[in-house]
């Protein structure tokens, strides 16, 4: 049976009288973050965003990173990125590991206050000598600078996301560092030709998350899926200006 009919998703749809956890993923948290009203549109009337395209190249780098450091894992020794950095950890070893990386499942709490069975797929943990996990996440591009920093506004999304995978481990009752780190791979674009293979560097980035803000965005999230109307559109979201620009089309 198809999930979609009539161009509207039949499946992951919120109900308000619903007694069943409803299933809210870390990118979806992220959609509410950007805007509540595609959010809303989204969750509650089952009408997606268009998708953008699948990034499979990134893929790809996350597949070859995670067997690298699973090598590491099993020896339990640092990865060379680690040791550049003086890191004093290792890749962890967790039974639920593959489980947590797995898109289709994912680390998992249920936030009773709300209802809401929160998920999110992480990359990989490392472990410090104090028993703290430390929540790393893989990221791969091309650009011309060296990529040292999260500067960009565009970058905000990866902090949140850092900081809900925080949360989600904090509650999966395991010891987490605040600090966290981003695997950035750049794919070079100096060399003299392609020679049937591509060659990255590769830089970590720290980042110090706060999950203060997750509980009371949950509780927000909570608010506007169980509200009657659609609310108001982001005048910075351009989803939501392509659809006015678009219903003023069609009347004229």
């Amino acid at each position: 049976m198809s999930e979609y009919y009539n161009g509207k998703r039949t499946k992951n749809i919120y109900n308000p009288g619903g007694k069943e956890p409803f299933k809210l993923s870390r990118s979806r948290i992220e959609l509410f973050m950007q805007c509540p009203r595609c959010f809303y549109i989204d969750r509650r009337l089952g009408v997606d965003r268009p998708p953008g395209y699948p990034f499979t190249l990134n893929s790809a780098v996350d597949a070859l990173l995670k067997k690298e450091f699973d090598l590491l894992r099993k020896s339990k020794e640092a990865h060379p990125l680690m040791k550049q950095h003086n890191i004093d950890a290792i890749p962890a070893e967790h039974p639920n590991l593959d489980e947590w990386r797995n898109n289709f499942k994912g680390v998992t709490y249920f936030h009773k206050e709300t209802n809401l069975l929160i998920t999110g797929a992480i990359d990989d943990l490392w472990q410090n000598p104090q028993g703290e996990y430390i929540v790393v996440d893989y990221k791969a591009t091309s650009k011309n600078e060296e990529i040292i920093a999260l500067d960009k506004d565009w970058q905000d999304g990866y902090k949140r996301q850092m900081e809900i995978y925080q949360w989600l481990i904090r509650h999966n009752d395991l010891k987490v560092s605040n600090t966290g780190y981003f695997v950035y791979c750049n794919g070079r674009r100096d060399l003299d030709k392609f020679d049937a293979k591509l060659e990255f560097n590769l830089t970590l980035i720290p980042y110090e998350g706060n999950d203060s803000w997750v509980e009371g965005t949950l509780n927000r999230i909570y608010q506007c899926l169980n509200r009657d109307t659609i609310p108001e559109a982001d005048e910075d979201c351009d989803f939501c200006a392509y659809g006015r620009d678009m219903l003023e089309a069609s009347r004229k």
